[in-house]
C-alpha cells in the first residue's frame, strides 16, 4: 500500500513538472513579464546542470568506495541542484519563451538530435530520479541499486547535454 501511494505521488509530481514545462514552452511567449531580470538565468542553468553532473559523478565514486554518507550527501545535493535548475528554467522561459537556435548548416544536424534526446530524457529522469531516491530512503537497497543503474547514466546525460545545449544555443550560435 505504501509503495502504491509513493508511485502515485511520483506520477503526479512528474506529470505536474511535465505539464508546467510544456505550458511555459508551448504557451504564449513572454506572458509573465516581470521586474526580475532573467538575462543571467541561462548561464545559471548551465552552472546548475554542470554542478549536478559533478555531484552525480562524485556520488557514484563514493558508493563504489562504500562511503555511504558521502554518497547520500552528493545524491541529495544533486536532486536539490536539479530542482533549483528546474525553478530557474521555468522562471526564465515563462518570461522569455522558447529561444530559437540560430546556427546554420551542418551544426543543425548535431544540435536538433542532441536537443530532442535531451528533452525526451529530461522528461524520463523526473520519475526515475524520484523513484530511485524513494527506494533509497525507504531502505529498499536492492531495488534502489537496480533502478540506479539506469537512473545515473540518464541523469548524467541530461545534465551534461543541458550544458552542451546551452553552449550551442547561447555561445556557438548566439542571437543577434
Amino acid at each position: 500500500m505504501k509503495d502504491r501511494v509513493a508511485v502515485s505521488a511520483i506520477g503526479v509530481a512528474s506529470a505536474l513538472v511535465l505539464l508546467g514545462v510544456g505550458a511555459i514552452l508551448l504557451g504564449p511567449q513572454g506572458r509573465f513579464q516581470g521586474e526580475v531580470d532573467v538575462l543571467l538565468l541561462p548561464s545559471l542553468n548551465a552552472l546548475l546542470n554542470a554542478t549536478s553532473a559533478v555531484l552525480l559523478g562524485l556520488g557514484y565514486v563514493f558508493i563504489r568506495r562504500r562511503r555511504i554518507r558521502a554518497h547520500k550527501i552528493c545524491m541529495v545535493s544533486a536532486l536539490m541542484v536539479s530542482s533549483l535548475f528546474l525553478i530557474s528554467y521555468l522562471l526564465y522561459h515563462a518570461q522569455v519563451g522558447s529561444v530559437p537556435f540560430r546556427g546554420v548548416g551542418a551544426i543543425r544536424m548535431i544540435y536538433y538530435p542532441l536537443l530532442i534526446s535531451h528533452i525526451v530524457l529530461a522528461a524520463v529522469i523526473v520519475p526515475l530520479a524520484l523513484t530511485t531516491i524513494y527506494r533509497a530512503v525507504g531502505g529498499q537497497f536492492d531495488r534502489h541499486r537496480r533502478i540506479a543503474r539506469v537512473t545515473l547514466p540518464v541523469w548524467l546525460y541530461v545534465s551534461v547535454t543541458g550544458v552542451v545545449v546551452y553552449w550551442m544555443l547561447y555561445w556557438l550560435a548566439p542571437s543577434p
